[in-house]
């Protein structure tokens, strides 16, 4: 199985260039093992690289998908304990220009789905999955999605209320992000991988 390992303490343009192609190259099952592999220090790292590397909300869902529709993006934060997740994300019927999605793993009967509206912001150059927004009431969505709740509601408040994580390209299917509390950046990281498409 090809592995891409990550040695510098700094990456440069090129590293990054080198990287985004080696993964580019592998399947999505080896992507994943990639991203499964990289610690928090190391994500820190790619997110730091990545500056400038843009991203659009067709990083998150193709154009060419269906609305509603579901893509996956398997993901690892940096947290110590119950890292492994996914963002889904679809496109709306209603809305072309919107991309709404929620957060599924072993946390979700807990602190519930904490759903978002992605969208791009063109300060940063960089899609934004904000969480100050949900998916409006009636909109269509896929039809194993759970019931859409406000983030300020129950204990998914402690987590995703007031947060947007801001997205960086690594390659064509795996992203860097961050996540922003309050208008502040966190010592929270993930990487995302999006599979299938």
């Amino acid at each position: 199985m090809p592995t891409t390992e990550i040695h510098p303490s700094t990456l440069s343009a090129k590293d990054m260039d080198e990287l985004a192609a080696r993964l580019d190259a592998m399947n999505d099952d080896d992507r994943v093992s990639f991203i499964r592999a990289t610690g928090a220090k190391t994500q820190a790292r790619l997110w730091e690289a990545s500056v400038g590397r843009t991203t659009t909300l067709t990083d998150l869902v193709p154009a060419g998908v269906a609305a509603t529709t579901e893509v996956i993006h398997l993901g690892k934060n940096s947290l110590p304990l119950l890292n492994h997740f996914e963002k889904r994300f679809c496109r709306s019927a209603d809305d072309p220009e919107a991309i709404y999605g929620y957060n599924e793993g072993a946390t979700r009967p807990l602190i519930g789905p904490g759903y978002f509206v992605a969208r791009e912001f063109p300060d940063r150059n960089e899609v934004g999955v904000d969480y100050f927004r949900v998916p409006p009431a009636g909109t269509s969505l896929p039809a194993p999605w759970p019931f859409v709740k406000p983030n300020e509601a129950g204990l998914q408040r402690f987590v995703f209320a007031n947060m947007i994580d801001f997205l960086r390209k690594v390659s064509t299917h795996v992203t860097i992000g961050r996540a922003f509390k309050n208008g502040h950046a966190t010592h929270n990281y993930f990487l995302l991988c999006r599979i299938g498409v």
